[in-house]
C-alpha cells in the first residue's frame, strides 16, 4: 500500500494501536498548532517504526496540550530493510543530504565509517538520527534506520560479519558498469560502502580488496561527488540485487 502524501506525518516514540492517545511534545506541539495550524478533530498520520501507520484525530485538552488518538491503521509495518550503508561523514549539509537519500533509498542501517582521508565528522548523533526522522516522515517511510556508533573502517573489517557481504564503490576500478559485478553475487544480507571525496586511502583498498566477503564495483565513466556516488549506488544495488528486484 503507497504512502498517503496528502496528509502530514508525524513520527511519535509511543506505541499504536487502536484508541492510543499520544501526547504531542513541545516541538510536536508548536508544529502542529502554531506551524500548521491545526483545530481540533484534524486528522494526521502517525508511525513510530513498529506498529505500522494511522490515522489519528486532534484534541486539545488545554491550550497548551495536544493529544493524538489513533483511529484507523492505514498501512502495516512492513519487514525492516537489511540494506546496511556504510559511509565516510561528509562535510555538514551536504551529509545531511546524504543521510536523507540513503533513508529514503532503503537503508536499514546507517554507519558513519572514519576512513584515512574523511574530510566530515560525526560531533552529534542525535542530530543525525532526527534527520533520519525527518527524512521518514517526508518521504512516507515506515522503517526508522538505526543509526550507529562511527567506527575506523580498519577497525570495522576486522570484525565485520563475513555473512554479510559489503560492497564499495572504487574510484580505481578499471570497469564502467557495475551490473556484471552485482549480478554474480548470491549473498542476501548486503553493505554499501561508499568513501569520502578524497577516495580510499591505499591501504584502505589493499585491505578491502584482501577480503573475500568484500565487492569492489565501478560507477560509471564520470567522477562523482561521495553524495552523488551514494544515490548512484544505493540504486544501482538496490535495482541489481536489492528490494526493487
Amino acid at each position: 500500500m503507497r504512502a498517503n502524501f496528502r496528509m502530514q506525518r508525524l513520527f511519535v516514540d509511543a506505541p499504536l494501536t487502536r484508541g492510543a492517545v499520544v501526547e504531542a511534545n513541545a516541538d510536536q506541539f508548536n508544529y502542529l498548532g502554531n506551524v500548521l495550524r491545526m483545530e481540533e478533530g484534524g486528522e494526521i498520520l502517525l508511525f513510530n517504526g513498529r506498529d505500522g501507520e494511522w490515522k489519528a484525530s486532534l484534541a486539545f485538552p488545554t491550550r497548551k496540550r495536544i493529544q493524538l488518538t489513533a483511529t484507523e491503521e492505514t498501512r502495516p509495518q512492513p519487514p525492516p530493510c537489511d540494506l546496511h550503508y556504510l559511509f565516510a561523514p561528509l562535510k555538514v549539509g551536504r551529509m545531511d543530504y546524504l543521510v536523507q537519500k540513503a533513508v529514503e533509498m532503503g537503508a536499514g542501517l546507517l554507519q558513519p565509517v572514519m576512513t584515512q582521508h574523511v574530510q566530515g565528522k560525526i560531533t552529534n548523533l542525535d542530530k543525525l538520527r532526527a534527520n533520519v526522522v525527518e527524512a521518514a516522515e517526508q518521504c512516507g517511510i515506515l522503517g526508522i534506520p538505526d543509526v550507529a556508533e562511527p567506527v575506523r573502517l580498519l577497525d570495522l573489517l576486522d570484525r565485520w560479519p563475513t555473512e554479510r557481504r559489503i560492497i564499495y564503490c572504487d574510484e580505481g576500478d578499471a570497469g564502467q558498469n557495475p551490473l556484471p559485478v552485482l549480478s554474480v553475487i548470491r549473498e542476501r544480507h548486503i553493505a554499501l560502502l561508499v568513501g569520502p571525496e578524497g577516495g580510499f586511502s591505499e591501504e584502505e583498498r589493499a585491505r578491502l580488496r584482501s577480503l573475500d566477503f568484500v565487492t569492489a564495483i565501478p560507477l560509471g565513466p564520470r567522477i562523482l561527488r561521495a553524495d552523488t556516488a551514494a544515490v548512484a549506488a544505493l540504486a544501482v544495488v538496490q535495482a541489481a540485487i536489492g528490494d526493487w528486484n
